[in-house]
């Protein structure tokens, strides 16, 4: 691996949050601006919410396939490729006069996004040396903790005070500057080749990821009757079946899931998934809280939940001392417990409870989180050579789709449930409900850790105290 100096190892973390900021902020800014964009283009909020569809649907589609055309063409290569698509989808999202226009363009916009995230990660963990890696994790995950915070405000302050074509005009520059900043900065490392594409695999995984994504997507947002979903849901499930069988009859597939068998990898997995459906329905629930139930606007109740935001970057700085001094294992476990009892503390909050308790309550759970993803993102990559970077990057990002729908369509599940059964509306019981489930899901994040060596990830964490077991 390079020797790449430390300046470059500051600055590179920095060119690759920037973009994967642009493609997180973009994902959830919409959400916020749909009535206005409805009422412009001549169609309803709920129609327009299979714009919202298919962007995660191409992201299921191809990034299972991101691996191997890294591997094929050059990360660096690939990066650049897809900043450019996502921008040129972001301008064909300004310019749409029609529903049609408008999901085509978003689908187009997910096609980058679905290149910038796992690309990006593999980037910077072959760029990186072990030692440095929780250190650029902790700015590397931060887009990903910022962008549900920041987006619906910044969406309700541009469709308030601008236009709502603003939200996807604004990634132009960006997008220029990503483009030029990687081209000058990135390091264009090269890997083994990869082979011929494994296309019955890619057809396969796109169908399985795609299949459950939109389905879940379906039945939490109902665009589409829910019947739609569950049976879509059901066809994702059978292609994973079939998946499986061909990758075990396959010398080299699309995915293989094979690296399940290393122990650091599959804890790191199963961990992540199982936070991350507690981190996708918080942020979907709490501003349905703030607004059907305090009564506050959208811009108010995103200011509220920013303080989320503010404990994710102050962690940025502590990540690293705290793995130094805990290990992988206890940090893991810790904060998954600490993350999830602090979305729990969220079932406590009725109109009265004052503004600073519950930002406090938020503070702390975005220091949780960040601490929780930082090391976890970083542990995946601990017991994995440079060759299966790009395997390990692929499985990642596919399973953080699946896991962040999984968790909306959750909350979104528990609220439907509850209306129907008890035969009332959205109260603050229905979503103190809501909040004590997920956080019971999150919690379950620690268990995969806790049979791990306190040795584990030593290298990358730089942990060296208590590692007997």
């Amino acid at each position: 691996m390079p020797a790449w100096s430390r300046p470059l190892n500051r600055i590179l973390p920095l060119i690759l949050a920037v973009a994967l900021f642009m493609e997180q902020m973009d994902s959830t800014v919409i959400a916020t601006s749909l009535p206005a964009i409805a009422a412009d283009i001549g169609t309803s909020p709920i129609a327009l919410k299979l714009a919202l569809t298919a962007y995660f649907v191409a992201l299921a589609i191809f990034i299972p396939v991101s691996g191997w055309m890294a591997d094929r063409y050059g990360a660096k290569r690939i990066f650049r490729i897809a900043i450019a698509i996502f921008v040129a989808g972001s301008l064909a999202c300004a310019g749409a006069g029609t529903l049609t226009e408008f999901v085509a363009a978003r689908f187009l916009q997910g096609m980058g996004g679905a290149m910038m995230t796992p690309v990006g990660r593999l980037l910077l963990v072959r760029a990186t040396p072990k030692a440095d890696l929780v250190r650029a994790m902790a700015w590397l995950t931060i887009p990903a903790l910022l962008g549900p915070f920041f987006g619906p405000p910044l969406g309700g302050f541009i469709t308030t005070y601008a236009s709502w074509h603003w939200i996807f005009i604004i990634n132009l520059p960006i997008g220029v500057a990503g483009i030029l900043l990687s081209g000058r900065y990135l390091p264009d490392i090269r890997a083994a080749a990869p082979g011929e594409i494994d296309w019955r695999g890619f057809a396969l995984a796109g169908l399985a990821a795609s299949g459950v994504v939109f389905g879940l997507s379906v039945v939490s947002l109902p665009a589409l009757p829910p019947m739609v979903g569950v049976a879509t849901i059901a066809g994702g499930l059978a292609a994973s079946l079939l998946y499986l069988r061909h990758a075990r009859a396959t010398p080299k597939p699309l995915l293989d899931l094979r690296m399940l068998e290393n122990k650091t990898f599959r804890a790191s997995i199963a961990g992540l998934t199982l936070f991350r459906i507690g981190s996708g329905a918080t942020p979907f629930l709490l501003p349905l809280l703030f607004q059907l139930v305090f009564g506050l606007n959208p811009f108010q109740s995103g200011l509220i939940t920013f303080a989320g935001a503010g404990g994710a970057l102050i962690m940025k700085f502590l990540a690293a001392p705290l793995l130094k001094t805990f290990g992988f294992r206890s940090a893991l476990a810790v904060s998954a417990l600490a993350g999830g009892g602090l979305i729990a503390a969220a079932a406590l909050f009725t109109p009265q409870t004052p503004y600073l308790g519950i930002l406090a309550v938020l503070l702390a759970g975005g220091l949780a989180r960040s601490l929780f993803f930082t090391s976890a993102n970083a542990l995946v990559f601990a017991d994995i050579d440079d060759a299966a970077a790009s395997q390990a990057t692929a499985m990642t990002s596919v399973t953080q789709q699946i896991s962040i729908a999984l968790g909306v369509a959750l909350a979104g599940g528990i609220l439907e449930a509850y209306t129907a059964l008890s035969g009332e509306t959205l109260d603050a019981t229905s979503f103190a409900i809501a909040f004590v489930i997920v956080s019971l899901v999150t919690m379950s994040a620690a268990i995969p850790f806790l049979g791990l060596d306190r040795a584990t990830g030593q290298s990358v964490s730089g942990h060296r105290r208590g590692v007997a077991r």
